[in-house]
């Protein structure tokens, strides 16, 4: 089976590459020319373990190409993915679907055969319906047909979620259309992969719903890890008594400065908008928005009731800069707001991130220079008056305190992510600062 993809974004580029270790024959489609290039040369514009070697061994096998042209590209092509960017619109929250409706009227225009057209990109309920309205004016005389394939990838893990999913969504109405999806997703099927297939618009909701209800778990805690420290409880021990009840499972219960990425952030509020339109308002997501938006404020002014109390310039080094580990993502990343936030305090920052200083620097251009970039957490940490967990990075969470000691101005330690056991680091001469704890 041959297939396009419309878009080598993360979704598209992760998707390509693991639908041609399935054995399809995959174009990766994208207006970039130079990004094309690059493709072309083996060189991968996102960080995302095991990507790179996944591309290479593909192309080597000539099961994954890269173009900038469609015309030639959807030619023989049973299904045709959009996975172009959905980013929220400027001022009003919305789903932005410019890319998403471009890229179907360009298949329009160049298909001549039956195809798929299938929304890979998260678009908001109803979505498909106006793709196929789209390509029915621009092509009257072309048979297809629409389907919705929400992608589940975590970032920092993307490969093996593709691979070896908890389940996958189609939404389509169209027989033929159904066979082709299941041929194409039949290795699978050899893993016992629920395969879930809906009406397009239900397979729309989906994703919305999934991504809400993880960003209300990772919003209930942080504000349930606020009430652990008014009453002296500790929410680590909170999380695990929760996440013991079936039920509701240990993951996304983890304490934090808020969630970031290309996901939640704008998927939450995309969903509240389509809501609101529909006269179905959700107060509780609206909650949700609205609690992570604040919760980067609280963790800015936990970090200032922490810097010493005296009237010197402080330096604050700052470990972690991407929204979480594994991945060079800076998309509403916490560290966008609490950097600037500590630059307009007056505080000398240094910062660290194994994966994310590139991105970084362009994110926070305008304050690039009133930045150090640092090579490692230790030349972070020289002469600074507090260093600050940010990201849970694997490697921050075995460093050499004794070295530290000696680094650090002031001793002082505040772990935004709750990596540290307390008392083994009070143990250690340091004055320290968790989430949800009490540092007791």
């Amino acid at each position: 089976m041959k297939i396009t993809i419309v878009g080598t974004g993360y979704v598209g580029l992760v998707s390509g590459a693991c639908f041609a270790e399935f054995g399809v024959n995959v174009i990766c489609v994208d207006k970039d020319v130079e990004k094309i290039k690059k493709l072309k040369k083996g060189i991968i514009p996102i960080f995302e373990p095991g990507l790179k070697e996944l591309v290479h061994k593909n192309m080597t096998e000539k099961r994954l190409f890269f173009e900038s042209s469609l015309s030639k590209s959807v030619e023989g092509s049973s299904a045709i993915f959009i996975a172009v960017g959905t980013p929220s619109r400027r001022g009003d929250g919305y789903a932005d679907l410019r890319y998403v409706f471009s890229a179907a009227e360009e298949i329009a225009s160049n298909l001549k055969h039956y195809a798929v057209i299938v929304n890979k990109s998260t678009v908001p309920i109803g979505t498909g319906k106006k793709v196929m309205n789209i390509i029915k004016k621009t092509n009257s005389k072309l048979e297809f047909d629409v389907a919705s394939n929400p992608e589940f990838l975590r970032e920092g893990s993307a490969i093996n979620d593709f691979m070896r999913p908890d389940r996958v969504v189609i939404g389509c109405e169209g027989d033929r259309a159904k066979a082709i999806l299941k041929e194409l997703y039949r290795p699978l099927y050899l893993l016992e992969t629920p395969i879930l297939f809906t009406k397009r618009e239900t397979a729309e909701l989906i994703k919305y719903a999934a991504n809400s209800f993880l960003a209300t778990k990772i919003t209930f805690i942080n504000e349930i890890s606020d009430l652990c420290e008014k009453v002296g409880a500790n929410v680590s021990d909170v999380s695990i008594g929760m996440g013991l009840d079936g039920r509701i499972g240990k993951k996304f219960l983890h304490p934090g400065p808020g969630y970031g990425g290309s996901c939640f952030p704008k998927d939450t509020l995309a969903l509240v908008k389509t809501a609101q339109d529909f006269k179905s308002p959700l107060k509780l997501i609206e909650h949700v928005v609205e609690s992570n938006k604040k919760r980067k404020k609280v963790m800015f002014k936990k970090i200032l009731r922490a810097l010493p109390k005296n009237n010197k310039s402080k330096t604050v080094s700052v470990l972690g800069l991407t929204f979480k580990p594994n991945t060079d993502d800076m998309r509403d990343s916490p560290s966008l707001e609490i950097i600037p936030s500590l630059i307009n305090k007056k505080c000398n920052v240094k910062v660290y991130d194994p994966e994310g200083m590139k991105e970084a620097k362009k994110y926070l251009s305008s304050y690039k220079n009133k930045i150090s970039w640092c090579k490692d957490p230790y030349d972070a940490s020289k002469k600074s008056d507090a260093l600050v967990i940010l990201t849970e990075w694997n490697q921050f969470r075995a460093l050499d305190l004794l070295k530290l000691k000696k680094l650090l101005r002031t001793k002082i330690i505040i772990d935004l992510r709750n990596i540290y056991n307390p008392e083994e680091i009070k143990n250690e001469g340091f004055e320290y600062h968790s989430i949800g704890r009490g540092d007791l």
